[in-house]
């Protein structure tokens, strides 16, 4: 590292599809990056069940980070610590070696969904919810356990009822960027955002985050099984030889404790100011922003929960399925490997996909298609709802249904920012957008039209959550300021609404909302029976 010239700090997102390595700068800058896709398959399972093998997650990294530190040529020295990230809302139980117990239960898993119905159900109740318990637990935590069973307090009730041997085998039950690092640190430990989705953690002081004898008792798990708790900018511990060896890295090396991926790509966004909005477009999808107040929407399925930023909420909603829309379309429709053979796809498949959408008019010609191909969180909790492509005829093209998927995410974007909108008391500005969809300038562009809102694409996008991770260590090691970060801002470009696709979107999204309510019941009839 030349004179003046920043440290490094080496970070790690662990997708669910895809690992991405990277070599940060405290205040942002990415110096380096390498990306596999694919990776880590995802094991689907009977009634909701979703998983993937922790062991599998570290061959993966262990394989990315020796790729990065190959390709970027870094000396090892100018490395001054590590971050790792990994999807939020999992579990991994572990024995008191630090032994996986089994496979983690991931973010999409639902069947702890009947656990958590009795769990907070009552006999007066307001969107589903015991009044009594729901003013417990909103009073505590700002939300409640969410009843599509997603949540990690309902992977754990799953193992309680029904694994019960792993449950009482489990020494504690770690979130998957807890587990990692674990594998880093050998330490037992979880932070103040990623403990948040087991509810069962008092949140009324954003900077003293501490479990809650009551609602251990409300959820009827031990204390004993969970981490211990510390702030977002903990310096966890030293690298451990067995983990530094592994990684090709000097032993030693400070870990942070690090954030799960959704609160380090909201850090990446450069959206760090209250009320400042993003976008982030990946396998899933969010519209969020940084607010001073805790706050609860039980009708929209949205809380404002502890940030990344210290002393910082931020409003919490998702929606389930966005950029794995395309990845359907990929491996399902247009590249299956089946009787028909038309599989693999090539590596650049995306791209082919955003040029095939790129030939359909504005409103795919009055094709509709509805995202919601796992169930939905918000602005609804449901998770019967499902995909569909309404309005096709004989003269539909593949790059009229390719297109009104883009314009379906967008749709459902739209959907959200009411209720995002509502929830903060104000109009949003412009918004910046991250994740690995808008690197496409086609989906910036639809999302800026269905919006009417300018899309700000920040640097590096798909890159958000290395960033994060970078500006997280260096405010845990003292390096840097979120000053110096926020004055650091790349946008690439900006995407100005079309004036002349207003009407038409305003018109097809309110079919949209009116495909929701006239069908929300034969969805529930059809998959409560097929599942």
């Amino acid at each position: 590292m030349m004179p003046g010239e920043e440290p490094l700090i080496l970070t790690v997102d662990m997708g669910t599809t895809s690992c991405k390595a990277g070599l940060v700068t405290p205040t942002g800058r990415i110096v380096a990056c390498v990306q596999e896709s694919d990776t880590t398959p995802v094991y689907f399972l009977p009634e909701g069940g979703a998983e993937q093998d922790p062991d599998e997650w570290w061959a993966t990294i262990t394989r990315t980070v020796r790729r990065l530190l190959e390709e970027s040529g870094v000396r090892r020295d100018d490395i001054k610590a590590l971050g790792f990230t990994a999807p939020w809302s999992g579990t991994v139980p572990v024995d008191r070696e630090g032994r996986p117990l089994g496979r983690a239960i991931i973010w999409m898993d639902t069947r702890g969904a009947k656990y958590v119905r009795k769990l907070t159900g009552g006999p007066i109740s307001v969107e589903g919810y015991g009044l009594d318990k729901a003013l417990i637990w909103i009073y505590f935590t700002g939300g409640i356990p969410t009843h599509s069973g997603k949540d990690s307090i309902a992977h754990i009730l799953f193992i309680k009822y029904e694994r019960p041997e792993i449950y009482r085998a489990t020494y504690k039950f770690l979130e998957p960027k807890d587990y990692l690092n674990l594998r880093l640190t050998g330490k037992f430990a979880a932070d103040f955002t990623s403990i948040i989705l087991h509810w069962v953690t008092d949140n009324r002081d954003i900077n003293d985050i501490h479990y809650e004898k009551r609602l251990l008792r409300m959820t009827g798990i031990e204390r004993e099984k969970l981490p211990d708790l510390y702030p977002t900018t903990h310096v966890l511990g030293p690298l451990t030889p067995q983990a530094a060896e592994a990684l090709d890295l000097p032993e030693g090396l400070p870990v942070i404790i690090s954030t799960p991926d959704l609160q380090a790509a909201i850090l990446g966004s450069y959206a760090v100011q209250d009320y400042q909005p993003h976008i982030y477009l990946g396998t899933s999808s969010w519209l969020s922003c940084h607010v001073p107040y805790k706050k609860t929407d039980l009708k929209n399925n949205m809380a404002s929960l502890p940030s990344a930023v210290p002393g910082r909420y931020f409003v919490a909603n998702e929606q389930e399925t966005s950029g794995v829309c395309l990845t359907f379309l990929r491996d399902r429709l247009f590249y299956a490997e089946d009787i028909l053979n038309t599989g693999p796809a090539p590596e650049n498949a995306y791209r082919l996909l955003d040029e095939l959408a790129a030939l359909a008019p504005p409103g795919s010609n009055g094709v509709i298609f509805t995202p919601w191909l796992y169930g939905e969180r918000t602005p609804v909790e449901d998770e019967t709802l499902r995909g569909a492509f309404f309005n096709l005829s004989l003269n539909t093209t593949r790059s009229e249904m390719v297109r009104a998927v883009l314009e379906g995410v967008a749709f459902n974007t739209r959907w959200l920012m009411g209720a995002v909108e509502q929830f903060i008391r104000r109009p949003l500005g412009a918004i910046n957008i991250i994740g690995g969809g808008a690197v496409s300038e086609l989906w910036c562009q639809i999302f800026a039209d269905v919006l009417n809102r300018p899309l700000r694409q920040v640097e590096y996008p798909a890159m958000a959550g290395l960033r994060g991770i970078g500006v997280l260590a260096g405010l845990s090691l003292g390096l840097s300021t979120l000053e110096e970060y926020a004055r650091e801002a790349i946008i690439t470009r900006t995407f100005e609404p079309n004036p002349d696709n207003r009407r038409i979107y305003d018109e097809l999204f309110q079919v949209f909302l009116d495909l929701y309510r006239r069908n929300r019941s034969l969805y529930r009839r059809l998959n409560r029976r097929f599942g």
